[in-house]
């Protein structure tokens, strides 16, 4: 009787945990999946991994978020910088391609905005949940490469982003989010999005 007594209480000790442990994660998921909808990620693939491709890839990244902050600096939200983005890929693309023949390489590189799945990210200052979000994509030649992944709105990942808040443009909870102590809980929200994407887009 004891022996029973002592894994039924073992076994409430651990529902309860498992229950604090879900009920602590679920506001945090409720604003995870709500920071997408406020941001832009910049994904930039390059032709192959080799050092070379992988150097240019740097190169065109730097010249993308400094075009793509020439028309979204004045944007108050993802909604301004997305139209800021979609009317000039062309100049997008066009500053992408300018470095590609500066640096002699033959390939063509491509912009696009689409919406994509990335994982929990950790970016200096601050962390983005992994779900799905609106991206503006640049490809270069093959793209077969490894990526680099950052946010073009707000425009984190200017080195001028570094000298001021540039989170401010979010709503506080978000905000508080993205550069508070939460990677576990994003890991959680890694996992429920994860399997949510496999069964909504296989």
């Amino acid at each position: 009787m004891k022996h029973m007594n002592e894994k039924l209480l073992i076994r409430s000790l651990a529902c309860g945990l498992v229950l604090t442990c879900v009920l602590g994660w679920l506001p945090t998921a409720a604003v995870a999946e709500q920071l997408p909808e406020n941001i832009i990620r910049l994904h930039v693939v390059a032709h192959s991994d080799g050092p070379e491709d992988q150097a240019l890839k740097l190169k065109v990244r730097d010249a993308v978020l400094k075009e793509a902050e020439a028309y979204c600096h004045e944007a108050e939200s993802r909604e301004e910088a997305n139209f800021q983005i979609c009317t000039h890929l062309e100049s997008i693309a066009g500053a992408a391609n300018q470095v590609v023949a500066a640096e002699g390489f033959p390939y063509e590189a491509r912009a696009q905005v689409t919406e994509m799945f990335f994982p929990t990210k950790d970016y200096e200052g601050f962390t983005l949940p992994a779900g799905r979000y609106r991206a503006l994509r640049v490809t270069i030649g093959e793209a077969k490469g490894h990526n680099w992944w950052c946010v073009v709105f707000p425009a984190l990942c200017l080195p001028a982003a570094a000298d001021q808040d540039a989170l401010a443009s979010l709503p506080k909870e978000q905000r508080e989010a993205a550069q508070g102590n939460y990677k576990v809980r994003f890991k959680l929200t890694e996992w429920y999005e994860t399997v949510r994407e496999f069964l909504t887009f296989e």
